[in-house]
């Protein structure tokens, strides 16, 4: 047995074995009580080699447990065909800062209402801002499923993965080999599912939304084609694509008709798109007026209701997917719901509530870093309130280990709030007692890896023959 491997089970309390590169489970109260706990902090902050021992011993504790990444494709094409009614959201939470008690406390809701239709998201953005790769960020959420004791299947998925359209147009092969091996990374680390945003090339010059939207088709296909190929075998990976170009303007449905068509003529490894996100109104991080306060977002109910009954009716998708969601007010949730939203993003209003309950002298020094470090990016009177909501996000990277270090009251404390906001969440975007139909339509296949997988330097995913 490798020495660091040994090393890291002397410290396991013998709460899991290793048995012919199996991980077997022999003390899962004590997994739970206190070795999850090490092995999800030596996943992050370890040296490389314990690192990726860490995270092996992670997933594989997970694929024992039944905790296992999957794709919601199936419930979602089941939603397109209208064997699972269109009356819930699936809320779709990006865990920016203090993700592994986050992810905790969205477990520890999910249990209690049931909920099985939840997924934990980072985008391209997010995983430079929060200083997390996605091999860290799906290990977390699988320790955090341990410790809370969840059981089943778990969504992990990449969004926003967005074309950037400057660097695009400077380098095309750059930009997209970027962010193959984006996705690459991605796949690897258990990520079934993703958002796809190349709507930064949409051509409103053009006179027609089919001309508009071409360049917008062809590489949605192409990178959907992409992963199609790459995918493991025995999963069928929830691919969403985009036409909402980053809150600019509402989306309309002769565009996403000229988007859908042609993606169903382009893509050529069946199946397509399950999902298509839009914008009806919100903006990713919400508005805020120069005094602080939020603005409430000018949802479009009607369009909203009428591109996701399109969607699912014309095209057999689960429905449209809607950005910039979380700081709307509480009694805009349930809406979203009832019309029609298949998918709501939650980011900024979850990211706030920990950032914000922070102790006072860390949550000062991160918010001097803040106005210090970004100060070159300061548009001329913008307001420190205005700023700050913008740019907070920068300081959690910096200061992750910061916060990790919390001590238990303080991140307990955290815990708490957050568990109770996913459990208003599930309920107003119907989500609670979902299990059984997630349970009914998704398939959660046991995938072994070796910790070579989680090493730095991973063999490349070999594609099957195109």
């Amino acid at each position: 047995m490798n020495a660091t491997l040994r090393s890291l089970l002397e410290k396991m309390n013998a709460s899991i074995e290793v048995d012919a590169e199996r991980v077997r489970v022999r003390d899962e109260t004590t997994l739970r009580l206190r070795d999850i706990n090490l092995l999800a902090r030596e996943a992050v902050f370890a040296a490389s080699e314990t690192r990726a021992y860490a995270r092996w011993l992670i997933w594989e504790t997970a694929q024992t447990l039944g905790i296992r990444p999957a794709s919601i494709h199936g419930l979602y094409v089941a939603r397109g065909f209208e064997r699972v009614p269109a009356t819930f959201a699936v809320p779709a939470v990006n865990l920016r800062a203090l993700a592994y008690d986050s992810a905790r406390a969205a477990f520890s809701a999910a249990i209690k209402t049931r909920t099985g239709a939840l997924i934990f998201e980072l985008t391209r953005n997010e995983m430079v801002d929060t200083g997390q790769r996605p091999a860290e960020y799906a290990n977390v959420v699988l320790a955090a499923a341990i410790k809370e004791g969840f059981r089943g299947p778990v969504f992990l998925q990449g969004d926003h993965f967005q074309l950037l359209a400057e660097r695009y147009k400077k380098d095309t092969d750059a930009e997209l080999g970027a962010l193959r091996r984006l996705i690459d990374e991605s796949l690897r680390a258990g990520f079934y599912n993703f958002d796809l945003d190349t709507s930064t090339v949409v051509d409103r010059t053009k006179s027609t939304p089919a001309e508009q939207q071409r360049y917008n088709c062809e590489l949605t296909a192409l990178l959907t084609d992409y992963i199609r190929v790459r995918q493991p075998h025995n999963v069928i990976v929830a691919i969403g694509g985009e036409i909402g170009e980053g809150g600019q303007r509402n989306s309309d449905i002769h565009e996403l008709r000229a988007y859908l068509d042609g993606c169903a003529r382009m893509i050529r490894h069946k199946p397509g798109l399950c999902k298509i996100a839009v914008m009806a109104g919100t903006a990713p991080g919400g508005a805020i007026a120069p005094d602080g306060t939020l603005l409430v977002p000018p949802v479009d109910f009607a369009l909203l209701r009428q591109l996701s009954d399109a969607a699912r009716t014309e095209y057999g998708l689960g429905g449209v997917a809607q950005h910039g969601a979380s700081t709307a007010p509480d009694e805009m949730f349930a809406e979203f719901a009832r019309n029609g939203a298949l998918e709501v993003k939650l980011a900024t209003q979850l990211q706030d509530l920990v950032l914000d309950n922070l102790p006072d002298a860390l949550r000062a020094v991160m918010r001097a870093w803040t106005l210090e470090s970004l100060a070159a990016e300061r548009k001329p009177g913008v307001s420190d309130t205005v700023f700050l909501h913008r740019a907070r996000r920068r300081s959690i990277g910096p200061f992750k280990e910061q916060m990790w270090s919390l001590t238990e009251f303080e991140r307990g404390n955290i815990r708490a709030l957050l568990e109770r906001r996913f459990t208003d969440l599930f309920t107003w975007l119907g989500v609670a007692d979902t299990r059984g139909m997630v349970d009914a339509f998704v398939s959660q296949p046991e995938i072994h890896k070796s910790p070579q997988d989680f090493s730095d330097h991973p063999a490349p995913i070999t594609p099957e023959q195109e």
